[in-house]
C-alpha cells in the first residue's frame, strides 16, 4: 500500500538477559511472536496515512528478562514513538494481570509468569477512548475470573498512562527550558 506507512518490528534478546545465557537466532519463534504482537498493537494506533510510502521501524533489544516482556516492549515503544514525533491517535499502554494462589495480581514477574498454575492476561489499551489494542493470554483461566483480571489489567494500563504522560510532559518541559536559555 503506497498511501500509508508500513510498520516493521524487530525484537532481540541479549544472551545475558536470562540465567540461561543462550543466544537466540532472529528466526526464534518466541521472538517473532512478540514482534508480531507489537506490530499488530501499533498498527491501530499509529496514523500510518500521515506517512505515505514510508516504513516505521521499531527495534527492541531486551537487556534483562524478569517477566513482563511484551507489556514492557509496548510501553517502551510508545515512548520511543512519541519521542520520535510519530503521529499516533493515542498512547498505547500495556499491563499484565493474573492470579497467584487465587489472588489477583498486577504486573507478574518472571517466576510468576513461568509458573503453570499462574494464569496471566496481557492487555494493551488506548486510554483516552478505552479501546483494546491487544489482548493476549497463553494459559488457561476460568471464565468466572476473566472479568476480574481484565479489570485489574485495564486499571494497571490507566496507571501506566499517567506515568507515560508525566514522562512526556517532563521531557517537553526540559526541552522548553533548554530552548529558552
Amino acid at each position: 500500500m503506497y498511501d500509508q506507512a508500513t510498520i516493521n518490528v524487530e525484537f532481540n534478546v541479549a544472551p545475558f538477559s536470562t540465567s540461561e545465557r543462550r543466544k537466540r537466532s532472529k528466526g526464534d519463534k518466541r521472538l517473532l511472536e512478540i514482534a508480531s504482537f507489537v506490530k499488530q498493537t501499533f498498527e491501530g494506533a499509529i496514523q500510518t496515512s500521515v506517512y505515505p510510502r514510508s516504513q516505521i521501524d521499531i527495534y527492541i533489544h531486551l537487556l534483562q528478562h524478569d517477566g513482563g516482556t511484551l507489556e514492557t516492549c509496548i510501553n517502551a515503544a510508545t515512548l520511543a514513538l512519541v519521542d520520535a514525533g510519530i503521529s499516533m491517535i493515542d498512547y498505547v499502554c500495556a499491563c499484565t494481570a493474573g492470579f497467584v494462589d487465587d489472588t489477583p495480581v498486577l504486573d507478574l514477574n518472571g517466576v510468576e509468569e513461568s509458573s503453570i498454575e499462574t494464569p496471566d492476561l496481557t492487555v494493551a489499551i488506548l486510554p483516552r477512548n478505552g479501546n483494546i489494542a491487544l489482548l493476549q493470554m497463553e494459559s488457561k483461566l476460568h471464565s468466572s475470573k476473566l472479568e476480574e483480571v481484565m479489570d485489574l489489567a485495564v486499571e494497571g494500563c490507566k496507571h501506566i498512562h499517567k506515568k507515560l504522560d508525566q514522562a512526556v510532559l517532563a521531557a517537553a518541559n526540559d526541552l522548553a527550558d533548554k530552548l529558552s536559555h
